[in-house]
């Protein structure tokens, strides 16, 4: 009988992310991936999975609220509930699957030590959590943990990671980029990837604001608001004259892959710059990162976090 593989998913590139490390042969010959319930972006990203048509061995369960008993592979390494599922299991097989800037943070603090509580770059922690993260971060070294990573990784951090004993595995979406792309694209030239880094009180909405008016006022823009933006905020975008907002749904890398040459795509700091020019490239789309201006952080974007947020869009 053939061992099934089990995934806990938390975000759409999380489960994406599952399906090409399913692909790759990385989580064995059968997989459940499990998505947590409650999130609407996840039921949006199972739909359109399904709708592409999965990899043999491969099945998307329903939701659930509940992570299985056994799971082998995990999107969320800093979730307290799968921190303490590593803790209440016996040391095994860990597969970690991208998250966004989170993966990076997690290679960060493997290469600085086995001491270092795994926690969120910004997260405010109590000596319990703190408590946990440490005992989280002892526990994944006692296992056999494989990073799966779309990301850039430097040099040094990937000796450091593998010296920690932690194996990182590469991948460019080798699945979704053999599927057809499911719909066309946006009629606009020009689409914008919203940002959450407004309303986690990073970046100054008005400064936001104003410059997706300006950009608008030269040419029309699609608009594809981040999962985690608040309603309001994509409220008051929607009636900037030249914004067309598109429902957000399914994560980019599903969305706009019926994109053509000569249309390109903006995003301030973003993991999906560099996914999306993995899956665009090659068609002829322009995938440009935007700097963010001085003024436009606010005081919780401390210099150290600027540096983080950035790392990957260049």
């Amino acid at each position: 009988m053939v061992e099934q593989a089990s995934a806990w998913v938390e975000s759409p590139l999380q489960m994406l992310c599952a399906v090409e490390a399913h692909h790759a042969g990385v989580l064995g010959p059968v997989t459940a991936i499990v998505p947590r319930a409650g999130l609407r972006p996840l039921k949006a990203t199972r739909r359109e999975l399904r709708r592409l048509g999965l990899p043999e061995g491969l099945v998307l369960t329903e939701p659930r609220e509940r992570m299985p008993r056994h799971v082998q592979a995990f999107g969320d390494a800093f979730s307290g509930r799968v921190q303490l599922r590593w803790l209440l299991s016996r040391p095994g097989r860990v597969v970690i699957v991208d998250d966004g800037l989170a993966t990076l943070r997690l290679l960060e603090l493997i290469a600085d030590g086995p001491y270092r509580p795994l926690l969120r770059a910004r997260a405010e922690a109590s000596r319990m959590r703190a408590a946990l993260g440490l005992a989280a971060a002892l526990r994944l070294r006692a296992s056999r943990v494989s990073v799966f990573t779309a990301l850039p990784v430097e040099a040094e951090l990937e000796a450091a990671v593998r010296r920690a004993g932690v194996e990182l595995v590469r991948h460019d979406f080798a699945w979704l980029r053999a599927q057809p792309p499911s719909a066309e694209g946006p009629a606009e030239r020009t689409v914008v990837l919203g940002t959450s880094l407004v309303r986690n009180g990073l970046v100054h909405r008005d400064h936001y604001l104003r410059w997706l008016t300006d950009l608008a006022a030269r040419e029309p823009l699609a608009y594809y608001p981040h999962r985690r933006e608040d309603p309001v905020d994509v409220a008051l975008i929607r009636e900037r004259p030249g914004i067309t907002v598109h429902d957000a749904g399914a994560p980019a890398e599903l969305t706009l892959r019926g994109l053509d040459a000569g249309q390109r795509v903006l995003s301030l700091p973003s993991t999906a710059i560099t996914s999306l020019r993995v899956l665009l490239s090659p068609r002829g789309v322009a995938v440009e990162p935007v700097d963010v201006p001085d003024d436009w952080w606010t005081s919780r974007a401390a210099p150290a976090l600027r540096s983080h947020l950035t790392g990957v869009s260049g």
